[in-house]
């Protein structure tokens, strides 16, 4: 039987999701766990929808995940949030960015974003994190993303170390104190709230 934990990451092309599961793939790997990753990219580089499975356990049989089977999803936007919300189990760990990104079709008139996506999200029990604020008090506005792994961390429980540890080597070393940083940053929020 496996004991395989699921994350699925989402979030729009260009806020850092692909990074932020290979961080986190890093991670549970340095803390000893068997880990595989699924990526789906869609057109992530004009801003459309980005998804990352981690799967990490003592015994992964696969990378897929399945709708209501998600231990945590981790979102960078409120509206992926929504739209893979029924992946959560039940019990599971909702963490999403206080942040949300109009997509093309809502900036061209042709769509609308959905209403109250944050009391949904709220009624959900998502912890809204305001990853942008972190950021920018970290000193650089796309470190988003390792501010939310900086929230996440409590729940996982493989140590700050060796997420630090996973930073300072897979981060551009320009950005090695502002990612440090905001990962504190976002540690420091999830513990309070």
């Amino acid at each position: 039987m496996s004991d395989a934990k699921t994350i699925l990451l989402c979030g729009v092309g260009g806020q850092g999701t692909i990074l932020a599961a290979d961080l986190l793939a890093r991670a549970a790997s340095a803390a000893g766990f068997v880990v595989k990753v699924s990526e789906i990219h869609g057109m992530a580089q004009r801003g459309g929808a980005v998804t990352t499975v981690v799967r990490y356990g003592t015994k992964v049989n696969s990378m897929v995940a399945d709708i209501g089977q998600t231990d945590c999803i981790v979102s960078f936007e409120t509206t992926e949030a929504l739209r893979n919300i029924a992946f959560l189990k039940e019990g599971g760990f909702l963490l999403v960015a206080d942040e949300s990104i109009k997509p093309l079709p809502v900036a061209c008139g042709r769509a609308s974003m959905p209403h109250n996506a944050r009391e949904r999200l709220s009624d959900c029990g998502a912890v809204l994190i305001p990853a942008h604020a972190l950021a920018l008090e970290a000193g650089n506005a796309k470190c988003e993303n390792v501010a939310i792994l900086g929230a996440l961390e409590s729940q996982l429980g493989f140590g700050s170390d060796v997420w630090l540890d996973v930073i300072r080597e897979r981060v551009p070393a320009k950005t090695i104190d502002a990612n440090v940083a905001a990962f504190e940053l976002g540690r420091s929020f999830a513990q309070a709230n």
